[in-house]
Order: C-alpha cells, then sequence, then structure tokens
C-alpha cells in the first residue's frame, strides 16, 4: 500500500488524512534524527559551558556545518567571534588550525610551498596550515587580494593545486572566517567572488542586558574561565558525515524549490539592488534549510526553513545601488522586501 512506502508520500498533510487517529503523527519525521537531535544538543551545551546566549548564531553554525558550508563571521571587537569558532571547532573531533591573516601574508603561507630535497634531487610539498578540517581565519580582510585569491580554489573545489599537482582535502573541510565591519584601516575589501564562496555571513551582535549581567557575575563568581578544554568533542569525522548524508535524503517539494528559486531570482530584477544573488545562492539556501530543517526535528523543508536562512544567504551576495546605500538602506532591508512581496507557499 501507498502508506507502507513512506518516502514516495508527497507531503505530511496527506500522512494525516490517512491516519486521523493519530494526528500527534502528523509531523512525525520518517527520518530518525534522535541521534542528530542528541549529538547538536550536547555540542550546544559543550559551547554553553563558556558563551552566554547566542542561541541563534550557534543555531546558525550548526546548521552550516551540516550543510557542508563555509561561513564569514561579522562583528565588532569582543562579541567572542574567533572564541565562538574555536569552540565549535574543538566539538569536532577533527584537525583544527588558525590563520591570523596580516598584510604580509604570502599564499604560500596558507597553501603551502614545495621544498627543494638536496638528497633526493626533487621537490617535495609542505602542505600550509589550511590542510586542517577546520580552519578558522581570523581578521580574512587584513590580507592583500593576492592573499584571499589563494582561498578561492580551496574552499569551492576542496583541492588546492602546486606544481601542476592538486592535493584533496579531507573531509570535512570547513572554513570559519572572522571579520571586523568597523574598522578600515589596513583592511582589503573582498572579493565577490570570495564573498559567494561563503554558505552564510553571520552578524554576531551585543549581549542583552541580562546575558551580560550573567557574563560578569560569572566573571566575578570566578566562573568566567575561556579553558578550551573543559569543552569536549562531541562529533567525529565519521559521524558529521553520516548526519550529512541523512541530510542529503530531506524531502523538499516542488513549491519550495520554486520559492526558493522566486526569491533568489527577484534579487536581479530589484530596482534596488546593483547585483543580484546567482544559482549558488539557491544551492545555498536548500542545502542550509534541509539542515535547518533536521535540526528542528522536521524530514521535510518548509517555507518557515527558508525565511529563517535567507538573509544569512543572500546579505553578502547582492549589492545596493549607490542610492539605497547613500539612503542608509542595508541588504537586510532589501532581502525582507523581497520575502514581503514573493507568495509563501503552502
Amino acid at each position: 500500500m501507498e502508506n507502507e512506502t513512506p518516502d514516495f508520500s508527497p507531503t505530511p498533510v496527506i500522512d494525516a488524512l490517512e491516519t486521523p487517529a493519530a494526528p500527534e503523527a502528523t509531523f512525525a519525521p520518517r527520518t530518525d534524527f534522535a541521534r542528530l537531535t542528541a549529538q547538536t544538543d550536547a555540542i550546544r551545551q559543550e559551547i554553553g559551558k563558556i558563551i552566554v546566549g547566542q542561541t541563534e548564531l550557534l543555531e546558525l553554525l550548526l546548521t552550516a556545518v551540516l550543510a557542508d558550508g563555509h561561513v564569514l563571521l561579522e562583528g565588532v571587537p569582543g562579541v567572542a567571534k574567533t572564541l565562538m569558532a574555536k569552540l565549535l571547532a574543538r566539538t569536532l573531533e577533527v584537525p583544527f588550525s588558525r590563520i591570523q591573516f596580516t598584510p604580509d601574508l604570502m599564499p604560500s603561507d596558507v597553501l603551502g610551498t614545495s621544498v627543494y630535497r638536496q638528497n633526493k634531487s626533487d621537490f617535495e610539498f609542505r602542505p600550509g596550515p589550511i590542510f586542517a578540517s577546520v580552519v578558522l581565519i581570523d581578521e580574512i580582510n587584513r590580507a592583500p587580494a593576492k592573499t584571499q585569491s589563494a582561498l578561492f580554489e580551496v574552499m569551492e573545489e576542496r583541492t588546492v593545486t602546486q606544481d601542476g599537482t592538486s592535493y584533496p582535502m579531507a573531509e570535512p573541510f570547513l572554513v570559519l572566517a572572522t571579520q571586523n565591519p568597523v574598522e578600515q584601516e589596513g583592511t582589503y575589501r573582498l572579493p565577490e567572488a570570495q564573498l559567494d564562496r561563503f554558505l552564510f555571513k553571520l552578524h554576531v551582535g551585543y549581549p542583552t542586558l541580562a546575558e551580560e549581567v550573567q557574563i560578569l557575575s560569572g566573571h566575578h563568581a570566578g566562573l568566567g574561565s575561556t579553558n578550551l578544554e573543559a569543552v569536549q568533542p562531541i562529533l567525529s569525522a565519521a559521524d558529521l558525515h553520516a548526519l550529512r548524508q541523512q541530510i542529503r535524503q530531506q524531502r523538499v517539494e516542488p513549491n519550495i524549490l520554486e520559492y526558493i528559486a522566486k526569491l533568489v531570482g527577484q534579487t536581479r530584477a530589484h530596482k534596488s539592488l546593483y547585483l543580484g544573488a546567482s544559482p549558488r545562492a539557491s544551492l545555498a539556501l536548500l542545502n542550509g534549510a534541509k539542515a535547518l530543517a533536521a535540526l528542528r526535528g522536521r524530514d521535510f523543508v518548509t517555507p518557515e526553513d527558508v525565511q529563517f536562512l535567507a538573509p544569512s544567504v543572500l546579505r553578502h551576495r547582492i549589492m545596493l545601488t549607490p542610492e539605497r546605500e547613500m539612503e542608509g538602506s542595508t541588504p537586510d532591508d532589501v532581502v525582507k522586501q523581497i520575502m514581503q512581496q514573493i507568495e509563501v507557499p503552502r
């Protein structure tokens, strides 16, 4: 019978009609996310030992990890951008490296270099710090364009080409980059091609009054330690691979796919935008929404998942016209307008 092959059922609503005696099962996931939920909750608890608040930021970071995407964290100094990235890396039982970008950093300092071996009369490639599973790039906008462009291939194709030889990156491979939006001296604007390689651009804001009081109380009581050793690894590379495979099987209805395409397509025709988003943004929205739905215990994507992620996916992929910039508008304002104009599927 049809209800014996649930993977082919078109929508949860049909299930509800077929099983009216158990309405609570209407939205019960057909894929068992118990393991995913337990492990991500454990990650939240481990990071919560150090970080106060930032629950939405952490949910978006976990979404990016599950969706296999890179993240750009933007915020003023002192809001724990770097600390959050280091703690997230700590919860993953995979190799980690940190690269501090500076104006004198060269591409070989990131990717690696070939060293001549006199005893063998040949060259040996010595991998750089980019060869890790989680790479924290601190203040990415402080390196010049030559060094930033060295990240193009490795972030998109997950390989590094040196002297005609390609070296693949191990799975998983995740870049977490930070930047300060305020200070402009000694910084270089990231190329659009590099920004487009980030799945999300996340704004790290100030804590609320209650959260800041909690931070102060903890430090005053001697509990304000930032000892990373207190955070235990939760996910291994094999665990993360299994979770990602599970998420790829998420159900996405055709009307959701059309909704994503309309949202991204509207950025190319909006009068307030000089540059719209590419199809890579559509793929980012799709993959991110599938991961977010799994995080929230569902095996299907809803329009609310897409709407929640749209600002994080689109804000760094669109450019305002000079007139709108002078008026003080932001990319998030335009994304909000677009979401209000597009009919939400039901």
